[in-house]
């Protein structure tokens, strides 16, 4: 695949997706949706063997949200009379934000700088975050007139709670990256210079994983969240007789009983 504004690569079961928009500070717009959501759909529909999407942002920030200024982004017609400022999303940003979290396989972000409006979402969308030292987190749509999109309002209050999410949306400020972790929004803040490694190596070890599981253990989290005891116990209960039939299970008994790693082929 051949790409204009986002770079693709992948190495032993790792796909990595970096938002490439430098001189914008890796800004989205729908020609930058449309290319990562073709890329991410690769693995979905089997083209790519990735078991493990690593997303981050080239340059001195992760994403500073939805291009203004574009006329494929959210500004784009501003000044031009009444808009409809929700239109993007439903066919672009939000079609992304889905995609992501139906993903057959794990996805960890690595945040570099700024991670702000919808670039603030697709970072937190990850199963595992990592931010570097320098990272923050800004819902910026109030500055601006407008309300949290792309999923803010949804994952948000379930990250760091009603009244920090509610203050973060609300007030417009910075949240820097240790503070991000002390309130549960993210894992791990971890040095700068070792923040891609560090990415990597939670990436690789989840690509070696048992995919499907994995899989599972994604989507489980979410279903429970909202639901009752019973209810998540019947998710579980699904979820247990999918892992219980595939391949990796099979390996990982047999690695256990013999004292050996499993090597898992996420079949």
């Amino acid at each position: 695949m051949a790409f204009e504004h986002i770079l693709w690569s992948e190495d032993k079961g790792v796909a990595t997706l970096t938002i490439n928009r430098p001189e914008r500070l890796n800004s989205l717009n729908t020609e930058v949706i449309a290319e990562m959501i073709e890329a991410v759909d690769s693995i979905r529909d089997g083209t790519c063997g990735a078991r493990c999407l690593l997303l981050t942002g080239a340059g001195r920030g992760f994403s500073s949200g939805a291009d203004l200024s574009a006329s494929g982004g959210a500004g784009g017609a501003v000044g031009k009379g009444p808009i409809d400022a929700g239109k993007v999303l439903e066919t672009h940003f939000n079609v992304l934000l889905e995609r992501l979290f139906a993903l057959p396989v794990p996805f960890v972000t690595a945040v570099n700088g700024p991670a702000a409006g919808a670039g603030c979402s697709y970072a937190l969308a990850g199963d595992i975050v990592l931010a570097g030292r320098s990272a923050y987190f800004l819902q910026a749509f109030v500055n601006i007139g407008l309300v949290p999109d792309v999923g803010s309002t949804w994952m948000l209050p379930r990250l760091a709670g009603k009244a920090r999410a509610q203050a973060m949306m609300m007030l417009g400020e910075r949240i820097p990256a240790e503070t991000a972790a002390e309130w549960g929004m993210i894992y791990k803040v971890v040095d700068d210079a070792a923040l891609m490694d560090e990415a990597m190596a939670v990436a690789q070890r989840l690509a070696n994983g048992p995919t499907r599981a994995l899989a599972l253990i994604r989507s489980g989290i979410r279903d429970c969240m909202d639901k009752s005891l019973t209810e998540g116990l019947m998710v579980e209960r699904r979820n247990q007789m999918v892992a219980g039939r595939s391949g990796d299970f099979a390996e990982g008994v047999m690695a256990f009983l013999q004292k050996r790693p499993a090597a898992f082929t996420g079949k």
